[in-house]
Formats: structure tokens, C-alpha cells, sequence
């Protein structure tokens, strides 16, 4: 019971000043299986706290704004970050991460090298469940970017989210 009460406190803890940074704790990204995997749930609520601010700190997802991300030739300890509307515009193949049925005009795609796209549009495709598959993503026109999907002819519009 105890440890509930303490979960709960410190979710909502964290909500109120996630919310104010659009950063995900620990806690809400986890399951309760995981984070007691991780051994999270031995930490006091300070060091939780501390942990969560290091993550915020050093998070490309809860930088201001300008949502910036690293040209992938920096340094590890002073990377020089670069904004997204200045992401040179050639296409990128990768794989997504898991399960891959097509898109339903809010699709959210995650590729093995770490982009997060965003579907923008409200075309809807499907396709037999596939594993990691292909994609590419090209620029379009008035500075969009288009996602296929390799062996297929359909695209969507998409945007880079992280």
C-alpha cells in the first residue's frame, strides 16, 4: 500500500512539472513491470526527481521549441545542434521499429535510426502486418517530406517530430 501511495505521489508530482517542460517522465513512458525491472521504484522520490531532471536536461525531445537535433558528425560532449527547418533535404531510408500495418491519417512512425515522424495528412493506406519495413523519406514540394513504403506505390505526407 505503501508503495502505491508513493507512486502515485510521485506521478503526480512529476505530471504537474512535466507538464510545464512537455517532457514524459519515468514514470508515465514505463509500466509498472519496467520500472520495477529497472529497479526505479527503490529510489526516493528526490532521486527520482533528479533522475527525471538529468533525462529532461539531456532530452532532444524537451529542447525549446525549435525541436533541435544533432547533424550525427558532433562531438558527444559539445554537439552542435541544428534545427529542424535546416535538416538538409535528401531522402532517408531506414527501417521502422516493429510492426508496420500502414497509415490511418495520425500515424506516428519510429525508423531504427532514431527519427520520429508524424503523418500530416489524412490519407488512409493498409497493408498485410509486416516486421522493420523499408522506408524512404523524400522532400516534397513547399518543403514537405513524403514517406513510402518500400515495394509499395502510396506515400504520405510526414513530419518530423523528434
Amino acid at each position: 500500500m505503501n508503495k502505491l501511495l508513493l507512486t502515485i505521489l510521485i506521478t503526480a508530482f512529476s505530471t504537474s512539472v512535466a507538464g510545464q517542460q512537455a517532457f514524459s517522465s519515468l514514470e508515465e513512458q514505463m509500466n509498472g513491470k519496467e520500472f520495477e525491472a529497472a529497479g526505479l521504484e527503490k529510489l526516493t522520490p528526490d532521486e527520482l526527481a533528479a533522475l527525471n531532471q538529468w533525462i529532461r536536461s539531456h532530452s532532444l525531445a524537451t529542447l525549446d521549441e525549435s525541436r533541435a537535433v544533432t547533424t550525427g558528425n558532433e562531438d558527444a560532449r559539445g554537439f552542435e545542434l541544428k534545427k529542424l527547418k535546416d535538416m538538409p533535404r535528401t531522402p532517408i531510408k531506414s527501417h521502422l521499429v516493429g510492426t508496420f500495418n500502414g497509415w490511418d491519417g495520425q500515424t506516428t512512425f519510429k525508423l531504427e535510426n532514431g527519427m520520429v515522424w508524424q503523418q500530416i495528412d489524412k490519407d488512409k493506406f493498409y497493408v498485410k502486418a509486416m516486421e522493420n519495413a523499408l522506408v524512404t523519406i523524400k522532400p516534397g514540394a513547399f518543403r514537405t517530406w513524403r514517406l513510402s513504403v518500400e515495394g509499395y506505390k502510396s506515400n504520405c505526407r510526414v513530419k518530423r517530430i523528434q
